[in-house]
């Protein structure tokens, strides 16, 4: 291995370094915790370091978005994977959905919430978060009927389960009752 691999190397597992204590900072006490300080101090590097590889806590989030929406396209399709009829793909779905939403607030919040720089919707939005709207389309499309334009139906879709989920874990939708709205989701839109 040349010294430049080594290098390249070693600055890959830094920024992963970086961006895992990040989460798990942001997991245990907020984002609010989560200061380049604080992390050079976690991570046992100077702060230059830590600017080396991002400009501040804006591209953390950022970064930490972008390899949450890839484990949440992950879970969608392994959810998806695990049945057959439409009905129970669609709720094995949302389920999924609102479970990852669940177990990885900061996370959730890092796609959906902060200002992380990303684009969305739009033609330079990282493969990232097209990839974890692919993996609701690839169930949902199907289903959105006629007339309807399948992205359409999809973002419909999302922003419900969006709504559940930042609703559920304000306070404002007891969690007892989860498992009711989804079967009313999916029902009402029309999935058969």
């Amino acid at each position: 291995m040349s010294v430049q691999e080594r290098k390249q190397r070693e600055r890959a597992d830094r920024e992963r370094l970086i961006v895992a204590t990040a989460r798990e900072i942001a997991e245990k006490q907020g984002w609010d915790a989560v200061t380049t300080r604080r992390l050079a101090e976690s991570i046992e590097y100077s702060q230059p370091v830590l600017y080396s590889h991002f400009r501040g806590k804006r591209e953390i989030v950022g970064a930490v978005a972008l390899e949450g929406a890839t484990e949440m396209a992950a879970a969608l399709r392994a959810a998806a994977a695990r049945t057959r009829s439409t009905r129970t793909r669609v709720t094995a779905l949302a389920r999924a959905y609102l479970d990852f939403a669940e177990q990885n607030p900061a996370v959730y919040d890092a796609i959906f919430q902060l200002d992380g720089g990303l684009v969305f919707a739009m033609e330079d939005t990282p493969e990232p978060l097209k990839d974890a709207f692919a993996a609701l389309l690839e169930s949902l499309g199907p289903v959105a009927g006629d007339g309807v334009h399948p992205d359409l139906f999809t973002e419909v879709f999302w922003a419900a389960l969006h709504g559940m989920a930042t609703l559920t874990r304000a306070g404002r939708l007891p969690p007892e009752d989860a498992e009711a709205r989804i079967s009313l989701l999916v029902e009402r839109l029309g999935v058969l």
